[in-house]
Order: C-alpha cells, then sequence, then structure tokens
C-alpha cells in the first residue's frame, strides 16, 4: 500500500546567521506526480485503459489516495467494483508514479464522461468543480442529524492530529488529515504535500477497508477548509470537519446545502462553528 520511495530526503544546504555560515543537511519532503489511470473491459472484450488525473503528491499510501480520489469524484461507488490497483510494472522509475485502478469485468465505464485532461498542482484540488449542483449531480446526500461531539474535545482534535505527523516534525512541509471518532481518538492520520491528497488518503483507507460512509466520525486537517475538502467530507458521509485554518466561503455554502458541521480556527482551545452548530454540545 505504498510507494518505493519515502516521504522525505535528505538535502544539502548553508545555513546562515549571526554573520557565518554553515553547510549541514536538511530533511524536505518529496513531491512527485502521480497519474492515476482507470482499466475497464469493453463490451468487445477488450480491456482499455485512460489517464484520467494528475497530481503533485508525496509518496507513500498511493493505493489509498487514488481509491479516494476516485470514490470522492463519484466514479467509484463501492470497492467491490475494483478488481486491483497496481503500479504500472517496469524498470522506468516512473512506473511508481503511476497507479492504475481496473475495473472488474461488466462495471460500465463511460470515458467520455469523466474526459477532463487536467493538471492539479499540490496547492489546489483535483476535483475541478466550480458549484454545489455538481455536488449534488455526483449523488451525495443530505447528511444525517444525530452525530454530536462535545465542544471541548473539538478545540483538542488539531494538537491530537500532530502526534501523527512524523514527516512534518522532520520537515515542516506537509499537510496532514485525520479521521477520529467522537471520542478523540484518531483512526487514521495521513500526510501528503497536498492538503486534497491527505484527505483523500484517509478517506481511501476507509473505503479500502469498506467502511464508508462514515456518519460518526470527525474529519480533522491541518490547514483550511476549502470547497473540495467539503466536498470530499459529504461524499464520505462525514458530518464534521474541523480545520486549523478558515474555511473559504464556497466551503460554508456547501457545508450549509448538505448540512454538514464546519469548524474552523481550532486552536488554543477556541474554535469558530459555521454551519452544523446543532451537533457541537
Amino acid at each position: 500500500m505504498v510507494g518505493r520511495r519515502g516521504a522525505t530526503r535528505s538535502v544539502n544546504l548553508e545555513r546562515h546567521g549571526a554573520g557565518a555560515r554553515v553547510r549541514a543537511k536538511d530533511a524536505v519532503v518529496v513531491e512527485e506526480p502521480l497519474e492515476v489511470r482507470v482499466s475497464w473491459v469493453e463490451p468487445g472484450g477488450g480491456r482499455a485503459s485512460e489517464a484520467i488525473a494528475v497530481t503533485m503528491r508525496t509518496p507513500g499510501d498511493d493505493f489509498e489516495l487514488v481509491a479516494g480520489f476516485l470514490h470522492g469524484e463519484g466514479l467509484v461507488a463501492a470497492p467491490e467494483l475494483l478488481q486491483e490497483l497496481t503500479y504500472c510494472r517496469g524498470r522506468d522509475p516512473q512506473s511508481y508514479n503511476v497507479v492504475e485502478a481496473r475495473l472488474h469485468p461488466g462495471v460500465p465505464w463511460d470515458p467520455g464522461r469523466f474526459r477532463r485532461n487536467f493538471y492539479a498542482s499540490s496547492s489546489c484540488g483535483v476535483c475541478g468543480k466550480a458549484s454545489l449542483e455538481s455536488v449534488e449531480a455526483q449523488g451525495c446526500r443530505m447528511l444525517p442529524d444525530g452525530f454530536r461531539v462535545e465542544g471541548a474535545l473539538l478545540a483538542e482534535l488539531p494538537e491530537r492530529l500532530a502526534l501523527g505527523q512524523g514527516a512534518f516534525r522532520r520537515t515542516g512541509g506537509l499537510h496532514a488529515a485525520g479521521i477520529f471518532d467522537a471520542a478523540g481518538s484518531c483512526e487514521v492520520c495521513r500526510e501528503d504535500v497536498g492538503r486534497h491528497n491527505a484527505v483523500d488518503k484517509a478517506f481511501g483507507h476507509r473505503f479500502l477497508g469498506r467502511a464508508l460512509p462514515a456518519a460518526d466520525r470527525i474529519l480533522v486537517v491541518s490547514g483550511r477548509a476549502s470547497f473540495e475538502i467539503v466536498q470530499k467530507a459529504v461524499a464520505a458521509g462525514v458530518p464534521a470537519v474541523v480545520a486549523v485554518g478558515a474555511p473559504s466561503s464556497l466551503a460554508v455554502d456547501l457545508a450549509e446545502r448538505f448540512n454538514l458541521t464546519l469548524v474552523g480556527f481550532a486552536r488554543r482551545g477556541t474554535f469558530n462553528v459555521y454551519t452544523g452548530g446543532a451537533r457541537v454540545s
């Protein structure tokens, strides 16, 4: 479930300060492209394959990343539809930068419907969506009431998330996403140079474990709460998102539309509840 290369590597540097210059080494986060391909069996019996996305990511948990992306985009509804996830085999080192999702024979796939030919940087989402209506068209449903969480716990979740950010402590250059239960226990924590990739990895973990929707879980992210973060939470059936940073206007609109509890600026014992306040005790 992990790539061949690690999440960090060592580089040489010159450290300047107090009128001195010292040669040293430092750990930096690895950033490499990942191409997502889908392979399906055509009506005539032959297997076809097509690249549907490229994202800049930190190697590691690549299969979870692809699974979370495919589910979050509404492309693969259930893990049972996947025959396997595999790196493109070969001696080329770039083989580990291409993951193919092979669909079972009989699973329908319309390549024209999802052909977008886009490129995603590590600072933006790969979903390409621009409207709330597109999320509804994807098949996302209103999140049910019933889930409750203590407000005092919400303020602690970012610090608990930081406990799982080992690569961040070494580099200072990674985002993180964690899935917590209502008691504050972290089920899974994933890091990546892109915040949306970290979320896909975390949700991909649950998707491959047949644990979606996650109606009794909280998504915690180390950065801001953007539209694509809320969209991925809605697709996963998660009723609450807690962010260290600020939400965007469209993230607030989307959270309100789908009855999601959106929390921002959760730090140093305080937080803001932008939508879904009834879930917070």
